[in-house]
């Protein structure tokens, strides 16, 4: 396995994995399925489009895209100094092996890498154990749970609310 960073290239396969995900596990992501199928090929290049304080990552077997995640940083002046994690899928076939793990490491090492950024929020259903467990391992922390965040159907679903603090944000605490 190996991860990178994604670029417009990427952009179908991406798109591919992105909307399998959304198939498979719905209440792990706050876009549907049926918001994400028609997008075009130049609205998800965009996306992969690289910055220096965002990007996408992807973790390849051989050639296959078998996960992702994303940062972003809050754009907004007095937000900037915080970062969001988001869009983490791995494949079925490819869970169990530190693919999540060696993905959100990489990510976090770009947070750690951007000037300013004292933090990294990220939200995750309140049921999915394996995913808390991973964040916790990280040294994610719960500041908050969100009831009824979430509506799929009928059935409302909560969110824990995640923070991670670089280097930086934690000598000044």
């Amino acid at each position: 396995m190996h991860i990178r960073r994604l670029t417009p290239q990427d952009a179908s396969v991406c798109h591919a994995l992105r909307l399998a995900g959304l198939l498979e596990e719905p209440t792990a992501f706050g876009s549907s399925h049926e918001e994400e199928v028609a997008f075009a090929p130049d609205v998800v290049a965009q996306r992969l489009a690289e910055h220096a304080d965002q990007g996408v990552f992807g973790a390849f077997e051989r050639t296959r895209l078998i996960g992702i995640v994303a940062l972003r940083r809050e754009s907004m002046a007095k937000l900037r100094h915080k970062g969001l994690i988001f869009g983490m899928y791995v494949a079925p076939d490819a869970r169990g092996a530190g693919v999540g793990r060696a993905l959100l490491s990489q990510a976090l090492a770009l947070a750690r890498s951007v000037p300013g950024l004292l933090q990294v929020n990220l939200s995750v259903n309140a049921s999915n154990a394996a995913a808390i467990a991973l964040y916790e391992s990280l040294g994610f922390e719960r500041f908050g749970r969100e009831a009824g965040a979430l509506k799929i159907g009928e059935v409302l679903h909560d969110e824990l609310h995640m923070v991670w603090r670089t280097g930086e944000s934690r000598q000044g605490a």
